[in-house]
């Protein structure tokens, strides 16, 4: 009997890839650094900057020192843009249309919600404003947690909070940081979401064969069924 279904954030609830985004090689030209260079300093940074350890705002200090670019001004505008561009995959127009019907529906079957999602300082922030945060039961977010997928304890962590085993959950994601195998491998049923795959997209990953894909959010009820 399946209890909850835990889900990623990015590709699966929203997409990054909405446009009006703003990465790392939007803030190297804004910055007049080669995007190479740039990129370089930057992916230094990510861990940290997943597990808590560093907030956007101190990264992009670093990254622009180091490059000979920094001033208030252009760090100020940067930080600007960088959080505006995180809240836009929240609006609803971004969003695929069911996916607030497919989690209220599984509210009304009492199947409990699970968030894991890896995600930086402004991203943890913008989950909380939104909509959709209120609809989990159980969000684990890396910056908060200090440990991001595929470290198995962050699934083990928001099992424990639900109450659930991991042969009573669904898993859903788009399959990037390997977390439909580490689902798989802990027991539960991974479904790989496919709805914001876009040819050419930045995007983690693309369609994962060895795993059921859903082309739409509402095809997950069927399997509850």
């Amino acid at each position: 009997m399946i209890r909850a279904v835990l889900f990623d954030m990015f590709e699966t609830l929203v997409t990054l890839n909405a446009g009006g985004y703003y990465f790392n090689e939007d803030m190297a030209r804004d910055a007049g650094i080669q995007e190479d260079f740039f990129r370089g300093i930057w992916s230094k940074s990510e861990y940290d900057r997943t597990v808590g350890k560093m907030t956007m705002e101190e990264a992009v200090e670093i990254a622009l020192k180091e490059a000979g670019k920094y001033s208030e001004e252009l760090f100020q505008s940067i930080i600007v843009k960088r959080r505006e561009a995180k809240k836009r995959p929240f609006s609803e127009c971004c969003m695929h249309p069911e996916i607030f019907p497919m989690l209220q529906m599984l509210r009304e079957r009492g199947i409990l919600i699970g968030l894991i999602s890896n995600c930086f300082s402004e991203e943890a922030e913008v989950i909380h404003e939104s909509r959709l945060y209120p609809l989990f039961d159980s969000p684990m977010l890396s910056y908060e947690q200090g440990i991001c997928k595929p470290d198995r304890e962050i699934f083990d962590r928001c099992l424990k909070k639900l109450g659930v085993s991991a042969d009573e959950c669904f898993y859903v994601g788009d399959g990037g940081s390997r977390e439909l195998e580490i689902s798989e491998q802990l027991g539960m049923k991974p479904f790989q979401a496919v709805w914001y795959l876009r040819e050419g997209a930045n995007q983690p990953c693309g369609r994962l064969d060895r795993f059921r894909q859903l082309e739409r959010p509402l095809e997950l009820i069927g399997y509850l069924e």
